[in-house]
């Protein structure tokens, strides 16, 4: 009877409205975590966009103003410097003013540095239209947004949703590149850049309405998860940022980590993303076929990013970055034998072999962070992602130079090969876990 009783209560109790709602809502078919999920997902796809144009724009630009490829050069760095050194504070802004007015500000930003670059005259405003805006606008929607919307909307599946939000990059790439080349190829490089402001902008509305910044906005709990309430506006948390760095700074590992990283983004956006199409083409190679080559090089990062992280779950990450570093610098040493007017197989070869190995240094450069910091990892990993975009940055600038110095890019090619080799060394010489903390006690 007792027994019955308490059943009874309980029943009583499942039937009362939670306290965050007024009323008892039926649980949807379609969580929407997985609507939030998909909106981050295209978003991130219309960020994308505007990474697939500057290695397109090189040549075209070079005719028509006679800026040198180094100035030109010098536009995509700060690009690329900004997208780095944005997001570690993106969580931050994230996390004060909420997810959908930071990243609906950075889709503006991007759109408007695009749309201002089709009036520019000058190297100046391409410096700000590019380098400036859309550096500041596609840095706040770096891996910050993905991390914090999975972070939020899920407890089950994170892993998976991380894995499909940092392949949007990949499949933004794989979209754009061979419709820009088309573009500018046909029409010019003006469309082109109107073509990626309307992509952005298009994306705003669907961040602004099915977007929420917390379960809590909308009375659910996280996918998998429980109810938990929406914390407050977060202050202080740009200073924790930096508080971290500090902290980070003053150990060994995070400047292997970082300056491993570093090479690893001279070597793939700095190099590969900006430079790879005007030197297939300084070979004869058609604009559209070497674009088409890029987007197959994002086909297989998918591949080997979810591969990679396969295998650190079972490996040793330092070995496995020493590896990936070492076949990535052979490759490149060999990419001046295999540049041609048309598209032969061992240039293939290279394109899925690159692909493969384009983001595999992720998955362990993050296990290591982890490893060596703890709960700080997420942010100790936002700087070293800056490091990867400070060193793209600088050989997207060197780059152009070297191509206006020595009137190909064959040295620049060399050069990264001999830096992958020295990262190579640099990982198999970051210490284990239990000796870097005693070393940050001490």
């Amino acid at each position: 009877m007792t027994e019955t009783i308490e059943s009874a209560a309980q029943d009583d109790a499942r039937r009362q409205p939670q306290p965050h709602e007024a009323h008892p809502r039926r649980r949807p078919r379609i969580h929407r975590a997985w609507i939030v999920a998909a909106v981050t997902f295209v978003t991130i796809i219309g960020g994308a966009a505007f990474n697939s144009l500057p290695g397109l724009l090189i040549d075209p630009l070079h005719t028509e103003f006679g800026w040198s490829r180094g100035e030109i050069g010098l536009a995509v760095s700060i690009d690329m410097a900004l997208y780095g050194l944005t997001a570690p504070f993106a969580a931050a802004l994230m996390d004060r003013f909420g997810i959908r007015r930071v990243v609906a500000a950075a889709l503006t930003l991007v759109a408007a540095g695009a749309l201002a670059s089709v009036w520019m005259t000058a190297s100046w405003q391409l410096m700000i239209y590019w380098g400036l805006l859309v550096g500041l606008g596609t840095g706040s929607m770096a891996l910050a947004f993905a991390a914090t919307v999975t972070n939020r909307w899920f407890v089950a599946r994170r892993g998976l949703v991380t894995g499909i939000l940092t392949a949007a990059g990949a499949s933004g790439q794989l979209v754009f590149l061979p419709l820009c080349a088309w573009i500018v190829d046909e029409h010019g490089w003006r469309p082109a850049s109107v073509t990626v402001a309307l992509a952005a902008l298009v994306v705003v509305p669907f961040v602004w309405l099915p977007m929420r910044d917390h379960p809590a906005d909308v009375g659910l709990a996280p996918y998998g998860g429980v109810y938990v309430e929406k914390p407050a506006p977060a202050r202080g948390a740009a200073r924790r940022t930096v508080t971290v760095l500090f902290k980070a700074a003053r150990t060994g590992p995070f400047w292997l980590l970082a300056g491993t990283f570093a090479i690893c983004g001279a070597s793939t956006n700095g190099l590969i993303r900006t430079h790879f199409v005007p030197s297939a083409h300084d070979h004869g190679m058609p604009i559209t076929a070497a674009a088409s080559l890029l987007a197959v090089i994002g086909v297989f990062d998918v591949i080997g990013t979810i591969f990679s992280g396969w295998l650190t779950d079972r490996f040793d990450a330092r070995r496995l970055l020493a590896v990936y570093y070492a076949l990535r610098g052979i490759s490149l040493l060999f990419l001046p034998m295999l540049m041609a007017p048309d598209v032969r197989p061992p240039m293939v070869f290279f394109i899925v072999f690159y692909g493969l190995d384009w983001v595999a240094t992720v998955p362990p450069t993050l296990a290591l962070c982890r490893e060596q910091y703890g709960e700080d990892s997420a942010i100790v990993f936002g700087w070293v992602l800056a490091s990867h975009q400070v060193g793209a940055a600088v050989v997207a600038f060197l780059g152009g130079v070297a191509r206006d110095v020595f009137g190909s890019y064959d040295v620049v090619w060399y050069a990264s090969g001999a830096l992958c080799a020295v990262a190579a060394l640099m990982s198999l010489v970051i210490r284990r876990a239990r000796a870097a903390s005693g070393a940050a006690s001490g």
